[in-house]
């Protein structure tokens, strides 16, 4: 095993947690995984990124019901147009909290309107979009750029974990789509390594050109017990690490190991309302199981030196 983890771990028993394990696998012994066995999958919402007031790729698609509501003064009176019209940053986020609580009435009206913003846009406009968004803006509350709301610590641990052989694979509920435009440039990972919700696709093949286009319709929406079925689907092994943060990590957290090899489940826990958020709504039963099941948790506010990573180019 080469040098551990990076400045930003604070030094006590969650760097030790995390240092031991890859130390064990990567050592030949009891527990020693071969190198292609050693799969890493990360949630990205609140997990690498910020999360809070609402997730980054809210504020992206808000921005398009917006305009939408700008054009169409009809929908200014249905929700989500209606919030995203009047900057209602409070039922957009709660519109998640929710979700991870089990009630998805919102959520489905959020998912719904996502369809049509994005109907029949080209892949590769979408792609467009998604750079512009994050060359330009910034979070709300923070007072910093979007593309520096990543987790300085957890890039670290990605880096790391790459050094000691390991694969690692984004497993958000977020949008594939929109996370491959900057998950090289924020993370590191390449676009074919992001698993993650996708709106429906068709083909469109033209007298000089073919084009991919979205359609009103969701594919799958990859949170909950989905994202171990898009997990196998597309990596075809069962991770042996797993990090999340929310309820809806708890399917991905279990799938991670079997009980006849080494695994490491981590969770990270938002405790520093100075330097990020406070937070658990949402969060109450991966809390509750981590504790059941002696998981490891991450406290931002005393395990990380740092939070945010610089704001990257």
């Amino acid at each position: 095993m080469g040098a551990g983890l990076g400045g930003s771990w604070a030094d006590g028993s969650t760097r030790s947690a995390i240092e031991d394990f890859v130390g064990r696998v990567t050592t030949r012994g009891p527990d020693f995984v071969e190198p292609a066995d050693r799969v890493a999958v990360f949630d990205n919402d609140g997990t690498l990124w910020c999360e809070k007031p609402m997730p980054i790729q809210l504020d992206f698609t808000i921005r398009r019901f917006a305009e939408m509501a700008a054009k169409d003064p009809g929908l200014q009176q249905t929700q989500p147009w209606k919030a995203a019209h009047e900057h209602d940053l409070q039922w957009l986020g709660a519109a998640m909290v929710k979700h991870y609580q089990g009630d998805d009435g919102d959520l489905k009206l959020l998912m719904g309107a996502v369809t049509e913003a994005f109907d029949s846009i080209t892949v590769e406009n979408y792609d467009a979009r998604v750079r512009a968004f994050f060359d330009d803006a910034d979070h709300p509350t923070l007072g910093r750029p979007y593309a520096g709301c990543g987790y300085a610590p957890m890039v670290e641990l990605l880096r790391y974990l790459e050094a000691n052989g390991f694969t690692i694979y984004i497993a958000s509920g977020g949008d594939r789509d929109f996370m491959r435009p900057v998950a090289g440039r924020l993370y590191g990972i390449p676009p074919e390594r992001v698993i993650g919700s996708a709106l429906g696709l068709s083909y469109r093949e033209g007298a000089d050109t073919s084009d991919l286009l979205y359609k009103a319709a969701m594919d799958f929406f990859d949170d909950g017990p989905e994202k171990p079925v898009r997990i196998w689907s597309r990596i075809g092994r069962r991770p042996i690490l797993s990090v999340g943060n929310s309820n809806g990590d708890l399917p991905m957290l279990a799938f991670s190991g079997l009980p006849d090899r080494p695994s490491l489940r981590v969770l990270i826990l938002h405790d520093d309302a100075d330097r990020e958020f406070d937070y658990v709504a949402g969060a109450e039963q991966a809390l509750e199981h981590a504790r059941e099941k002696n998981w490891t948790v991450v406290s931002m506010r005393n395990d990380w030196t740092s939070v945010f990573s610089p704001a990257v180019t």
